[in-house]
C-alpha cells in the first residue's frame, strides 16, 4: 500500500484551533538501533516510549503523519472509569474476581491520565475531575441506570455514585429534556491535543529518539530481532510495538491488525464562544455528560462553547449529513443554541472490538500490541502505555479480559461496513420512536 502522506488532511477541530504549537519532530534517515520501536506516536506509543524510558530501556518513536494527527487529537476529550461492557456484564459474565479486576483497570486508568499531567507539568491540558453525568432520555432508561448505580455501590463499593431526579439534571445541563440520571465521580475532561503534545515534547525532553512523517511500511524479523522499515531509514529493534489502533491500515506493516476492529466513526462539533448568560446556564458545573440512547451522545461546556459529539457517521471522510444531525440533536437538547453557529467540526476512528473490551499483549515474542478502546480511549490508552512496558520487560501483568489472547478477528470482514450501517441505523431507529 502506497500512500500520500502530504495529503492526508488534519482536523478542523476546536482542538487544533486552540493547542500550544507543536514540537517539530524529524523525519527518519538512516538507519537506528533501539531496545523497542514503537509504531504510533499516539497517547499509547508516548506514554510506552516514557515507562519504558524508566524502565533503563531505549525506545524509538515512528509516527507515520504527526504525533496527535490520529485519534489522540480528534477525540471529546473525555477521561471516564469505564468500559464499553458494563461491570455488571463482567461480574454475569465472567464472576466477580474479573470484575473487580476490571473495575481496578478502569479507575487505574484515569489515575494515570492526572499522574502523566502531573509529571510532565502540562498545565494546557486542562485536567478536570468533576465527574460525569449520564441523563436518561426517558423512563426504562432512568431506571436502568439507576439499577447499574445501585449495583456498582452494593457490589464495587462505588459509594459517590448519586442519582439525580429531573430537577437535578435540569440544574446540572440547563435542560428540560431528561427524566433523571446518575453522577459518576472521578470521571472529567481534558484538551487531548495538548495532552499529547505536552506527553510528546515531555518524553522528548527525557531522551526519547521521536520520528515523524516516517510511516514504518514492512516490519519483519532479522537476527533474532526486528526491524522496521520506512521510505528513508529503518530501526533495528529487539521488540516492537504497534500502537495504531483505529489508523491500523495506514501501511501494510499493521494492516493485519484492522481486522480484529469493527470502525465507526466518531462526529463533534463545537459552537462559537456562547454569551455569559448563556453560558452559565449551560453545563454549569463544568462536568462531561452522557445521554442514555444507543446512538450515545455525549456533551462538555470548554472556553464557553458547547461540544456536543456522537457516533454513527460514516465513511472514511467527514460526513456534512453527520454534522447536521448532530446540530439537530444539538439544538433538540438546548433550544438556546438554535442560533449559535457551529465554530468547528471534525470527526475520528473509533477502534471497536467483538467484546467490547480493548486487548493487550503479545502477538509473537518480538511484537506487542495495545489496541481497540471502543472510545474511551484517552485514559485507557495511556494506562495500557505502562503495561507495555512491563510486557516488554519480560513481566506478565494481570489484565483481565483485555488479554490479547481473547481478541477475536472480526467474521466476514469485508462486510463489516455495510453491518455497521445497518446496526447503526436499526439502533437510530428505535431512538426515533423512543425505544
Amino acid at each position: 500500500m502506497t500512500r500520500d502522506w502530504s495529503a492526508l488532511p488534519s482536523a478542523n477541530s476546536l482542538w487544533e484551533a486552540t493547542a500550544e504549537p507543536a514540537r517539530a519532530f524529524p523525519v527518519l534517515s538512516g538507519e537506528r538501533q533501539a531496545d523497542v520501536v514503537i509504531i504510533g506516536a499516539g497517547y499509547t506509543g508516548l506514554s510506552a516510549a516514557h515507562h519504558i524510558a524508566k524502565s533503563g530501556l531505549s525506545p524509538i518513536v515512528l509516527e507515520a503523519n504527526r504525533p496527535g494527527w490520529g485519534a489522540s487529537g480528534r477525540n471529546g476529550g473525555v477521561i471516564t472509569a469505564k468500559f464499553r461492557l458494563s461491570f455488571r456484564e463482567i461480574d454475569a459474565a465472567h464472576g466477580r474476581a474479573m470484575a473487580q479486576r476490571m473495575y481496578e483497570i478502569a479507575h487505574e486508568s484515569t489515575d494515570m491520565v492526572e499522574e502523566l499531567v502531573s509529571e510532565f507539568g502540562i498545565a494546557s491540558a486542562a485536567l478536570t475531575r468533576t465527574g460525569q453525568v449520564k441523563a436518561a432520555h426517558n423512563e426504562t432508561t432512568l431506571k436502568a441506570a439507576i439499577d447499574e448505580a445501585n449495583w456498582m455501590t452494593r457490589e464495587m463499593g462505588s459509594a459517590e455514585v448519586r442519582i439525580l431526579d429531573k430537577s437535578g439534571v435540569r440544574d446540572e445541563t440547563g435542560s428540560d429534556i431528561f427524566v433523571g440520571g446518575v453522577l459518576n465521580p472521578g470521571s472529567g475532561g481534558i484538551h487531548p491535543l495538548n495532552y499529547l503534545r505536552g506527553l510528546a515534547d515531555g518524553v522528548a525532553r527525557r531522551g526519547v529518539p521521536i520520528f515523524q512523517e516516517s510511516p514504518v511500511v514492512k516490519l519483519r524479523r532479522e537476527n533474532g530481532g526486528i526491524v522496521a522499515e520506512t521510505p528513508q531509514g529503518a530501526v533495528r529493534a529487539k521488540q516492537a510495538i504497534i500502537a495504531t489502533n483505529s489508523y491500523s491500515d495506514l501501511t501494510d506493516a499493521t494492516a493485519q491488525m484492522q481486522r480484529t476492529l469493527i470502525p465507526f466513526r466518531s462526529a463533534m462539533v463545537a459552537t462559537e464562544q456562547l454569551p455569559r448568560n448563556l453560558a452559565g446556564k449551560l453545563m454549569p458545573t463544568g462536568r462531561t455528560y452522557t445521554e442514555t440512547k444507543r446512538m450515545m451522545r455525549w456533551f462538555r461546556m470548554v472556553d464557553n462553547r458547547v461540544i456536543f459529539g456522537g457516533r454513527g457517521a460514516f465513511g472514511k471522510q467527514d460526513s456534512q449529513a453527520a454534522f447536521d444531525a448532530l446540530r439537530k440533536a444539538m439544538v433538540g437538547i438546548f433550544p438556546d443554541l438554535a442560533d449559535v453557529p457551529l465554530a468547528y467540526k471534525w470527526s475520528g476512528l473509533v477502534g471497536m472490538t467483538l467484546d467490547s473490551v480493548p486487548h493487550i499483549g503479545r502477538l509473537d515474542d518480538r511484537t506487542l500490541v495495545s489496541m481497540g478502546y471502543n472510545g474511551a480511549g484517552v485514559a485507557m490508552s495511556s494506562l495500557m502505555g505502562r503495561y507495555l512496558a512491563a510486557f516488554v520487560r519480560g513481566e506478565t501483568p494481570e489484565v483481565g479480559l483485555l488479554d490479547i489472547r481473547r481478541m477475536k478477528a472480526i467474521p466476514f470482514y469485508p462486510l463489516r461496513e455495510p453491518a455497521v450501517r445497518m446496526v447503526a441505523g436499526w439502533y437510530q431507529f428505535l431512538d426515533a420512536i423512543g425505544q
